[in-house]
């Protein structure tokens, strides 16, 4: 029985439990972070393999040394997949679409922001450079409501200890259907579509993202998006990607990735997911 690491203790730990015991890998939740670690003594058990590395870099370093274990996504893959600048100019010059994007570092003068948001070309969605789940991401339909904006993230940049000081000016598609693509090993074995509930349209929320009301379904992606899925996580060297796609009726482009995506019931992936996945783990344990 291969022993498997996993930092999360969210849905996907519970959905991994059953389908890779039955696969020979037995599971253990790590707990790194919002916790006091002794550092002269090991709190954790024995490992063969860890999926993913931790989602605090800080905290998942002090995990990484004394697990001493490989990773499906290391440090190095999360920090590249976290910096949204980074991997959309990664896939635009390897030719790979995505949405038409400026990428401010802060602090930028007034004729630098009127010069992004006129590059975009309005209305546009501004989004701090490493958040998930949709934090903080904003649209403004014009010149003034977006230099209020970046008012807004000046007042938080200037606090000396915030990280990461940059965000994106990029092109709003509102009519966009919006797919999350999973690729495994190189293989996109599944996607769902996120759609957001009528009423929540109504309410002008235009966010499809599944932790701020949005709902999953599965979908069988046509071929040419399967391919863009794979070709994505092959440029990025990502074996474990959430590939996030939007899809208008003449283009499809892809928008930002997620190295630690959740892994969503199994209805919505394709047969054999589940094999796919616990072979990667048994290659990175074999690496």
């Amino acid at each position: 029985m291969l022993d498997l690491a996993v930092t999360t203790r969210s849905e996907t730990f519970e959905r991994m439990v059953d389908p890779l015991a039955a696969r020979g890998i037995a599971i253990g939740h790590v707990d790194t972070s919002e916790r006091a670690v002794p550092l002269t003594a090991d709190p954790f058990e024995e490992y063969d393999v860890g999926f993913v590395y931790p989602p605090r870099i800080m905290e998942g370093a002090v995990a990484d040394a004394m697990l001493d274990v490989p990773w499906v996504n290391d440090r190095e893959t999360i920090l590249r997949s976290r910096n949204k600048a980074d991997v959309l100019a990664r896939l635009g010059r390897a030719d790979v679409p995505v949405p038409e994007t400026v990428m401010v570092s802060n602090p930028a003068d007034e004729a630098a922001l009127v010069a992004a948001f006129e590059q975009v070309r309005s209305p546009v969605v501004v989004k701090p450079n490493s958040t998930t789940r949709g934090v903080g991401v904003t649209t403004a339909h014009d010149l003034d409501s977006f230099l209020g904006v970046a008012d807004y993230l000046d007042l938080v940049h200037d606090y000396r200890a915030t990280g990461d000081r940059s965000f994106l000016v990029q092109e709003y598609l509102p009519d966009a259907r919006d797919y999350r693509a999973m690729v495994v090993d190189g293989e996109c074995v599944g996607a769902v579509e996120r759609r957001l509930p009528t009423a929540a349209r109504e309410r002008g929320r235009w966010k499809h993202n599944v932790h701020r009301g949005a709902d999953a379904e599965g979908v069988e992606l046509p071929e040419e998006l399967r391919t863009l899925a794979e070709r994505t996580a092959a440029v990025l060297d990502v074996q474990y990607l959430g590939v996030d796609l939007l899809v208008t009726e003449d283009r499809a482009v892809v928008n930002e990735t997620n190295a630690r995506p959740t892994i969503d019931s199994a209805t919505k992936y394709e047969d054999g997911f589940w094999d796919d996945l616990a072979g990667l783990i048994r290659e990175t344990a074999d690496a």
